[in-house]
């Protein structure tokens, strides 16, 4: 599904509450928070801090959802297209980066 679906459809749940999308610093702050909740979880399962006991595991894939929520919300608040901007992005990083890593040996 194209980025555009994925903003369409926050914008028609969105639209039907009178607060509207919330103010670009409110928006960072929800980033900042949900980029914050996904490290930590990361930092349990994959870096030296442990969880406490009886401290259940958090869901990776949600987490992230959280904050491509938030960055839709953002996006669409600004009127920023996000599939254009992923476009832009990957033909900057596949110019930029071409020659930068060891690529794999071809397959026959």
């Amino acid at each position: 599904m194209p980025l555009t679906d994925y903003q369409q459809r926050v914008d028609r749940w969105i639209s039907q509450f009178e607060e509207g999308y919330f103010h670009p610093l409110t928006n960072l702050a929800r980033l900042t928070e949900e980029v914050g909740e996904f490290a930590r979880e990361v930092n349990h399962r994959f870096g030296q801090k442990t969880k406490k006991a009886d401290e259940p595991d958090a869901d990776l894939a949600m987490e992230m959802a959280d904050i491509m929520f938030v960055l839709i919300c953002m996006a669409n608040r600004e009127g920023i297209n996000l599939d254009e901007a992923f476009a832009r992005m990957m033909t900057k990083v596949e110019t930029r980066d071409a020659n930068r890593w060891t690529r794999k040996p071809s397959l026959p």
